[in-house]
């Protein structure tokens, strides 16, 4: 069912984006092209399969090198709550670099999209005169644009993904297919979120149920006077029931 649905959100996303695309260039000349929207979904789709989110976020580098004009190389930025910034699923060891120098200068389209921007292009990098000290070592890595588009804004991160392209005069123009890719990228993280909490539900209720046995057998309790015995423990405590009885198995297998 998630497929299906995912399928019509995706087609009457396209059909907006159309719209606005539309109403934004009537009267420039510029004709916008359905089939083209609808084949970038289709081969997004091929390309972002579903998995959990290391994967995920891997899948969308790869994705945005094989789907979007003029895109060479592709990372994404995760903006820590405590201000860290780090790189992502770089899809070649030159970004590594790259991707370092705007986290200290604290400038580029890489830092800014995660920062305060939900999207920023510099299709010239050597004449923007926005980032004056990172384009001077972009341009001299053979970076000749770049863009960054915000993916996501969670409690306690963002995440941006960071295009790279050789030539200058990439990334002026993504419009609708810099918007479309996001869109689906952000379906493609929020799945990955989903089989990240079941997992993680799956796993906290085995091992509190591990230790639930071991209070049972090492008190001779029934199975709900041991739970109740380690939710006091718990808030005694103030730690999670899952650290208690992690806690507690550790040490009993020491």
């Amino acid at each position: 069912m998630r497929g299906a649905s995912g399928g019509m959100l995706l087609v009457k996303l396209i059909c907006r984006l159309s719209a606005r695309i539309r109403t934004r260039m009537r009267g420039t000349g510029h004709a916008v092209n359905n089939d083209r929207l609808l084949d970038l979904a289709q081969r997004m789709a091929r390309t972002l399969t579903p998995g959990d989110l290391d994967h995920t976020l891997s899948r969308i580098t790869v994705a945005a090198v094989e789907t979007l004009p003029d895109t060479d190389y592709a990372s994404i930025t995760i903006l820590h709550g405590d201000g860290q910034l780090e790189t992502i699923a770089p899809t070649d060891d030159l970004l590594w670099g790259i991707d370092a120098a705007q986290y200290e200068l604290r400038e580029g389209p890489c830092y800014h999209a995660a920062a305060d921007t939900v999207h920023i292009a510099a299709p010239d990098l050597a004449r923007d005169q926005r980032f004056p000290r990172y384009a001077a070592s972009a341009v001299a890595a053979g970076i000749g644009a770049q863009a960054g588009i915000r993916l996501f804004d969670a409690p306690k991160s963002r995440g941006a993904l960071n295009l790279y392209a050789h030539e200058p005069g990439a990334f002026s123009d993504l419009g609708a297919i810099g918007q479309l890719f996001r869109h689906q990228a952000a379906m493609a993280i929020d799945y990955a979120r989903e089989i990240h909490n079941l997992q993680e539900a799956v796993r906290t209720r085995g091992t509190i149920g591990t230790a639930v046995g071991i209070v049972m057998e090492r008190y001779k309790l029934r199975d709900d006077r041991a739970f109740a015995f380690l939710t006091r423990l718990s808030q005694d405590g103030n730690v999670k029931l899952r650290l208690v009885a992690e806690r507690l198995i550790a040490s009993t297998r020491g």
